[in-house]
């Protein structure tokens, strides 16, 4: 294996940590720097001190655990949203996929991840114990698993489905025009949107 050779440490550097982000090799990452280097000081400032104040500022909002500026986030301080339905979601980027279709208008409870015995992920690792206090108080009356249709999505929406069998809110899922095994994220935005209108019914109320 050949060592690349770079000109300056300055430049490895840079290199080596845009490389460390999720799809970016050592030649993408190389060439993200140098075209950095040729922009304006004050773009290229701008550029680093948006990641800098993002990583210091960002919150989480306090009921959905949506990215927020606050601490709760526009979608669950926003008095048109129905706040008697709930979306559940693996991630923040299930949010903004949701979101584009503009087919729903609830809230959403973003889980943070999804129960996966084989890379160390329990129940109490995830948000699962914030959604079911959020039904417990009262006012929700259905809850929608939006989960990617995994074997791990299905596990976690069954130990969803378990842990409110207790209440009488509506458990539905998203119709199966998503296809197993897809992600969410990568699913197009009509094929969603008519996912969420065509819920299912999970488990009849009691």
């Amino acid at each position: 294996m050949v060592t690349e050779q770079y000109p300056s440490r300055l430049l490895e550097r840079a290199v080596a940590e845009f490389a460390k982000l999720p799809g970016i090799g050592r030649r993408t990452a190389l060439r993200l720097v140098l075209h950095l280097l040729k922009q304006k000081d004050e773009e290229v400032h701008a550029f680093a001190n948006s990641i800098t104040q993002l990583k210091d500022e960002v919150k989480y909002c306090r009921c959905c655990h949506n990215i927020s500026d606050s601490e709760l986030c526009d979608i669950c301080s926003n008095p048109l949203r129905d706040s008697s339905t709930i979306c559940v979601v693996e991630n923040i980027r299930n949010v903004l996929s949701i979101e584009n279709t503009g087919q729903f208008h609830g809230l959403y409870h973003v889980l943070g991840g999804v129960i996966s015995p084989m890379d160390g992920t329990g129940p109490s690792d995830i948000e699962l114990e914030s959604l079911v206090e959020r039904v417990d108080a009262g006012g929700v009356n259905e809850v929608i698993l939006a989960l990617n249709p995994t074997m791990e999505g299905d596990t976690t929406g069954f130990y969803i489905q378990r842990k409110l069998s207790h209440t009488n809110v509506r458990l539905t899922t998203l119709a199966r025009g998503v296809s197993v095994g897809d992600e969410l994220e990568y699913t197009d935005e009509v094929t969603l949107g008519r996912s969420i209108a065509a819920r299912i019914e999970l488990v009849p109320r009691k």
